[in-house]
């Protein structure tokens, strides 16, 4: 008897996680359906029959609106596993209920309820009572599809509609952007497209970026500012910041070409801020890096000049990589403790660089004040001894 309680007793404590699944949800006017899935991401469910004697497929969808007012939307690409191009359902709340509409998805720039390019019919929405929207409706599957077995879905949810009627935009975490994959209509069966390749790709462009403009390019400048200070250190401190420099624009380098390389895979998805830092970055560095091939003699009447360009484009790169660094934590949503790890460095490096500073100024002071205090030697005003 005891034994039935505790296992009772466990079931009603674990009820609330199986409730979240979709065998567990049940839909008004006794709809009932094969198939369903827990999709990978936002916490989506599809449920779906396929006939596939007329190639009908019936399907619900439930998700939550990343906002009280926000919108869902399941869809199929029938020529692409992203967005666009997508034919998609999308619903929404209105007049204290819920309502579907049509989304021909040919651009990411206005996004208006447009007819699809397949026959699609009962399409109903509804709001459920865990605040989920609900989408429902009957496709006709095109032949091409139909014959493969298997379409594109893609699914998403956002935060509302703008003042036209288009669709706000949803976010770019990474949750939204993995929210794609096939569907198998026979088996039941959906897997995910190209998700995991691409947040590694996109580590690794981070990792590089941060390494190269966030880390080296700062400490190859405080290497030139503050070790030539010490006559001890010459030449080696100009090795030095010859070999940090261009280690870091080597790094650099892969980190945009990696990052160009997702820009051109990301069709529609356009970070416009965070690229045109990381271009002018890569432009000011390859103008830096061939400054050592102009770099005139110590007594050259052009050495001031060149002073000024060479100090000048450093401190930029500093600028410009760490506000660009920062931008891509804002894309890229990592854990929180990489993006403070990065802050400590930076504090770190901050500090370094003020101490040095001090001690670079005690020790220039010292130099001119040992100049200026020189014992009399006998001879002043250019007059020698008689």
């Amino acid at each position: 008897m005891a034994s039935l309680f505790f296992f009772s007793f466990l079931a009603l404590l674990i009820s609330p996680a199986v409730s979240l699944t979709c065998s567990s949800q049940q839909f008004s006017n006794n709809r009932v359906y094969s198939k369903c899935l827990d999709l990978p991401t936002l916490s989506s469910y599809l449920h779906f029959t396929y006939d596939s004697s007329n190639s009908t497929l019936s399907v619900a969808f439930v998700a939550k609106p990343s906002k009280s007012d926000g919108w869902i939307s399941w869809a199929i690409n029938p020529k692409a596993t992203g967005m666009a191009g997508s034919q998609a359902l999308v619903a929404y709340k209105k007049s204290g209920g819920a309502t579907v509409k049509t989304y021909s998805i040919s651009s990411y720039s206005s996004i208006l309820p447009a007819n699809l390019s397949f026959e699609v019919w009962d399409n109903t929405a509804e709001i459920g009572s865990d605040g989920t929207l609900r989408i429902f409706a009957k496709i006709k599957v095109p032949a091409d599809l139909a014959a493969k077995g298997a379409i594109n879905q893609v699914w998403q949810v956002g935060p509302g509609l703008g003042t036209n009627g288009e669709l706000l935009p949803h976010a770019t975490d990474t949750a939204n952007l993995q929210a794609k994959g096939t569907l198998d209509l026979k088996s039941g069966q959906s897997t995910t497209v190209g998700g995991d390749s691409r947040t590694k790709k996109k580590n690794i462009h981070g990792i590089l970026n941060v390494v190269s403009w966030g880390i080296l390019f700062p400490i190859g400048v405080i290497i030139a500012r503050y070790l030539r200070t010490f006559e001890s250190a010459d030449p080696a401190w100009f090795y030095l910041h010859v070999f940090c420099q261009l280690s870091a624009y080597v790094i650099g380098v892969a980190g945009w070409g990696t990052g160009m390389k997702l820009g051109a895979e990301s069709k529609g998805v356009t970070y416009t801020g965070h690229r045109n830092i990381g271009i002018a970055l890569f432009s000011l560095a390859t103008v830096q890096i061939f400054a050592l091939l102009l770099r005139p003699n110590k007594d050259h009447k052009y050495r001031f000049y060149w002073n000024i360009y060479h100090h000048g484009l450093g401190y930029s790169i500093i600028i410009l990589g760490i506000i660009n660094v920062f931008k891509g934590f804002n894309i890229l949503h990592p854990e929180e403790h990489w993006k403070t790890a990065y802050i400590i460095v930076i504090a770190v490096l901050g500090g370094i660089a003020v101490l040095l500073e001090a001690i670079t100024w005690i020790v220039v002071l010292k130099r001119k004040s040992n100049k200026s205090t020189k014992p009399y030697d006998g001879y002043s005003n250019g007059q020698g001894r008689p």
